[in-house]
């Protein structure tokens, strides 16, 4: 006997609805976008975010062009109501951009919530309660007319505080949710009975947002919910029908795209789909989705390298190369076939044609990559297994991302020599590609202070042969070298991905460490060895300055 057994679920019911309109409409606009990454997104982290994240996170969606972000549950979390106390006394909020909070439909949750918005000039407070059959029989024991009056109540008591605080453009959201797991005729009704007490109008409309909590079945089903409510639900003009899809059956995007498709206006969702379970809805992806069809996705999306790395930084999450658009390996070809295509293809394109390219759904520099990712020869064929030599041979544990760039290095030498390399000239090749990099930037010395989780960097760099000071402080060491570098140069200058370890162990040990660079928009990669972590590491980042052809006439001091 196995608990693999499939007969002890049920198929989700499909919706009759014989006339659906969705299946034959196309999207044409972007929809109304909210991040909800630092609510629902933290929320799903093994470590929350620092208020210091979180303010990054802030300014960086508000970079982006998001309009409306969910800042917290300020009456549950006091971190969330300091946070969203410190966005309004640092004066951290745009005119253009309203924050959002959840609350429950609680009186006083409800009242603290309004208290964390004092001074705010535009807020959307979201109001929800879980409507779906088995939260109501198996969770909360009300019956259909229980739990509307729970959420009745606290429509009634969003109009008495907003009340109190007039110099505030309040919106009012309402969520049923479980919506996908509620009778749609119950779903209707309870909606029906919010706006009864908001009474919102098309100049000052109401959110109403139809969760796909949990989703439960293919899109198309959830496709034809959303046209059928928006067909039935009172005061359609008067209403932003919004929808915040979740991924458990991976169809997440899928489901919002149809959503939009069937009547939906606005679309809730985090960066890169972070959230519990399978996470929620990936509004980079979305977005690309309709930018890579000629739509404006009204979201900044070019500097991809800045918004994967603060994601990264921010949420201690990895992202996969096989993520769509932003993985490290998206737009890299390892079959000979694929590569010959892109190549062809590349070669006839000319900039303001139409983007029409084999295996590429969109150009690469569009995102701030290069040309030079797309075709690359795979590290495990070929050569000898590059990477398995220099970790068998030299114990260097090579990121993927720089055995994809060594592999060229090696690929050239051996159609030089037209034989298989050893492993004694892989290794030679490896330091004389990277290690023996020191012009015009050396490393001569550094000192490093730390107060406050902050580091302090004085450093002693020759460049071009003369000697320069340079210093910053930042967040890590690396992050204060980088500025300090780009203060002294005219590079833009950041981190793409770092690795290190140890070679070997006990008193002969060293260590090694990997830096990919995005220099001026261009990626390279540096390697620095050293018995120092940190002279490492600085070292790497010097070394792929020098690799770098954007930063060989540094400005000198």
């Amino acid at each position: 006997m196995t608990a693999f057994d499939h007969r002890k679920y049920q198929p989700f019911p499909p919706v009759k609805l014989t006339d659906r309109q969705w299946p034959d409409r196309v999207i044409d606009r972007a929809p109304r976008w909210c991040s909800v990454d630092l609510r629902d997104g933290n929320q799903a982290l093994m470590e929350p975010m620092s208020v210091e994240q979180k303010k990054r996170l802030f300014l960086l969606l508000v970079d982006i062009g998001f309009k409306e972000i969910e800042v917290g549950f300020p009456a549950a979390s006091q971190p969330d109501f300091d946070f969203l106390r410190l966005l309004v006394d640092e004066r951290l909020i745009p005119d253009d951009v309203t924050v959002q909070v959840l609350t429950q439909a609680r009186e006083p949750l409800i009242k603290r919530t309004f208290e964390s918005l004092v001074g705010v000039k535009s807020a959307i407070v979201h109001l929800y309660n879980s409507t779906s059959r088995v939260q109501r029989e198996q969770v909360f024991g009300l019956d259909t007319d229980g739990i509307k009056q729970i959420a009745v109540k606290g429509a009634k008591l969003l109009s008495e505080y907003a009340a109190r605080y007039p110099d505030t453009h309040w919106t009012f959201q309402y969520s049923p949710e479980s919506f996908t797991g509620t009778e749609l005729e119950y779903a209707v009704e309870v909606v029906d009975a919010v706006t009864e007490v908001w009474q919102p109008t098309a100049q000052r409309p109401a959110i109403i947002n139809l969760p796909a909590t949990v989703e439960m079945s293919t899109p198309n089903v959830y496709a034809d919910q959303i046209e059928w409510f928006c067909r039935r639900v009172a005061r359609r003009e008067a209403l932003l029908i919004s929808v915040h899809t979740h991924n458990d059956r991976g169809c997440g995007v899928a489901a919002a795209e149809l959503a939009v498709m069937a009547g939906a206006d606005r679309v809730e969702g985090t960066l890169m789909g972070n959230g519990e379970r399978t996470g929620n809805m990936d509004i980079v992806t979305m977005a690309m989705n309709l930018y890579s069809q000629g739509v404006d996705p009204c979201l900044q999306l070019g500097d991809m390298d800045r918004i994967t790395r603060t994601y990264k930084e921010c949420t201690q999450l990895p992202i996969h190369p096989r993520h769509p658009y932003v993985g490290e390996l998206v737009f890299t070809a390892f079959s000979g076939s694929h590569q010959d295509a892109i190549n062809k293809c590349l070669s006839s394109y000319n900039p303001g044609d139409y983007w029409q390219v084999a295996y590429l759904p969109i150009d690469p520099a569009d995102l701030g990559r290069s040309y030079q990712e797309v075709i690359r020869i795979n590290s495990q064929s070929g050569k000898g297994g590059v990477a398995y030599v220099l970790d068998r041979e030299y114990g260097l544990q090579l990121p993927r991302w720089m055995q994809i760039d060594f592999s060229q290095a090696v690929q050239r030498q051996a159609e030089q020599e037209a034989t298989e390399l050893s492993p004694t000239a892989i290794w030679k090749l490896f330091k004389q590609t990277y290690v023996s990099c020191k012009l015009p930037y050396h490393l001569e010395g550094y000192q490093v202070t730390r107060r406050d989780k902050q580091d302090s960097l004085v450093a002693e760099v020759s460049i071009g042969g003369e000697p320069v000071s340079i210093s910053a402080a930042g967040g890590g060491v690396v992050d204060a070298f980088v500025q300090a570098l780009q203060a002294q140069s005219d590079h833009r200058i950041g981190v793409v991905e770092y690795s290190e370890h140890a070679i070997g162990q006990g008193e002969d040990a060293k260590a090694i460490a990997y830096v990919l660079l995005s220099v001026n928009g261009e990626r390279v990669c540096g390697v620095g060895i050293s018995e120092d972590i940190v002279n490492a590491s600085l070292s790497a980042i010097l070394s792929a300055l020098n690799r770098s052809p954007a930063a060989a006439q540094p400005r000198a001091a």
